[in-house]
Order: structure tokens, then sequence, then C-alpha cells
């Protein structure tokens, strides 16, 4: 259970400092015998830094209740 809570705090503080990145991926438009031609495209995903911080306490309550035990 500690470990849980320590992933936790950690995803947690980094969700809070970082709030989203950008996926990129390549589609192939057209393909013309020896000629390609490939697009990318940027997918933002991006999160509320309350997301961050709810993890980031629900880590620390379950490192601290299972110091208790």
């Amino acid at each position: 259970m500690k470990t849980i809570g320590i992933v936790l705090i950690v995803l947690g503080g980094i969700m809070t400092v970082f709030t989203g990145f950008n996926i990129i991926t390549k589609k192939e438009v057209a393909d013309i015998g020896p000629i390609e031609i490939n697009k990318e495209e940027k997918t933002p995903i991006y999160w509320s830094p309350i997301t961050g911080a709810i993890l980031l306490v629900a880590g620390i309550i379950v490192v601290l209740s299972a110091r208790k035990k």
C-alpha cells in the first residue's frame, strides 16, 4: 500500500507541474510509387492541475494510513 501511495504522490506532483503534453502521429497522405507524402499531426492532451493536486493528497493519505497499520 505504501508503494501505491508513493506512486500517487510522484504522479500527482508531475501532473500539477506539467498540465499537458502533445502526442505526435505520422499519417500517410499519399503513396505514389517511390514518392511518399506524410503529415505529422499533433494531438494535445491537457488536464487540470487540480487533478494532480487530488492525486497528491490521495497519495499522502494512503502513505499515512499505511504507516498506522
